[in-house]
């Protein structure tokens, strides 16, 4: 299987559903926040491995506990996985932290002062 190919996609796909649908509904940890959530899933091409993107609103101290306690739950993600898809291998799973959301909060935010700040100048230069 091509790693672009129209199955990887859709295996990719019900990966991120089901994974997402674990982790809100089935992990118990209190390590793991409850606004957690997957942004996007890489199985491999021969299905033995996976990269999940998760991204935790919240603090630092949240995001590392987070990925803790997903780590320590491998196994029961990888279990309740295997039951709801039919795959052959059911893949290794490594949680990857996602700061993108993040990211474009705060470039947001910084455009937002920025124009707030040009505004205020331009209404000082009309008076």
């Amino acid at each position: 299987m091509r790693k672009n190919s129209i199955k990887n996609t859709r295996v990719n796909t019900e990966v991120q559903r089901e994974l997402s649908n674990i982790i809100r509904a089935g992990i118990k940890d209190p390590r793991v926040a409850p606004w957690t959530s997957v942004v996007a899933v890489s199985v491999a091409p021969d299905l033995k491995t996976c990269k999940a993107y998760i991204s935790v609103l919240g603090d630092e101290k949240a995001q590392e506990d987070t990925v803790k306690g997903l780590k320590s739950a491998e196994g029961y993600i990888r279990r309740e996985l295997a039951r709801s898809l039919n795959m052959r291998n059911t893949p290794e799973i490594t949680f990857v932290l996602d700061q993108s959301i993040e990211y474009g909060v705060n470039m947001s935010k910084k455009i937002n002062e920025i124009t707030r700040d040009l505004d205020m100048d331009g209404e000082q230069d009309a008076e």
